[in-house]
């Protein structure tokens, strides 16, 4: 069960590697050297997008509950607890502090409803 999970996560991201000149790019950037300009690409660089294959190994790291992707806001949503995590150039972050609520909490809906 664990080889095929394995297997299916491998292929997945088979199809989102970089090209090489993009992962120097990325090195140079993260080490605080100033890539050169390409032509090609946008400010940022090109925009990556998340692949909703990888749902079927993400779970919410507080709940450990599957997670739902919304589009429309490039996030990734616990219904049940009611929070999103945000996804930045096809990266989850998944840290909890980095996750807006989508709803208010409890204490503020008993609040607003006296």
């Amino acid at each position: 069960m664990l080889r095929g999970a394995c297997s299916r996560l491998a292929s997945s991201l088979r199809g989102t590697r970089a090209a090489p000149a993009a992962t120097a790019q990325r090195r140079l950037h993260a080490s605080g050297a100033r890539p050169l300009a390409d032509k090609s690409e946008g400010p940022e660089g090109p925009a990556r997008a998340f692949d909703p294959a990888l749902l079927e190994f993400l779970v919410c790291p507080l709940s450990k509950k599957p997670l739902r992707y919304e589009a429309s806001t490039n996030e990734l949503i616990n219904e049940e607890l009611g929070i999103a995590y945000p996804i930045i150039d096809g990266i989850p972050n998944m840290i909890p502090q980095a996750a807006r609520m989508t709803r208010p909490n409890k204490k503020q809906e008993e609040m607003e409803q006296h």
